[in-house]
């Protein structure tokens, strides 16, 4: 299990990509944190979450 935005998701094994493509995340607007660290765009595709990974997907807003 990955814990992504504190709640327990069947991920593992999934590339960060494949996970947000399921979700209704805008992958131009949002920032995601393994573990601590922050994963660039770039490295979506290429990035496998891991069991016990926890995740964190940032979402941009707008306003003023």
């Amino acid at each position: 299990m990955v814990k992504i935005n504190g709640k327990d998701v069947d991920a593992a094994g999934r590339t960060v990509a494949d996970y947000l493509q399921g979700t209704s995340y805008d992958p131009r607007r949002i920032a995601v944190e393994r573990n601590g660290d922050i994963i660039p765009r770039a490295q979506y595709g290429e990035t496998v979450l891991q069991d016990g990974d926890c995740v964190e997907v940032v979402s941009f807003v707008g306003g003023g």
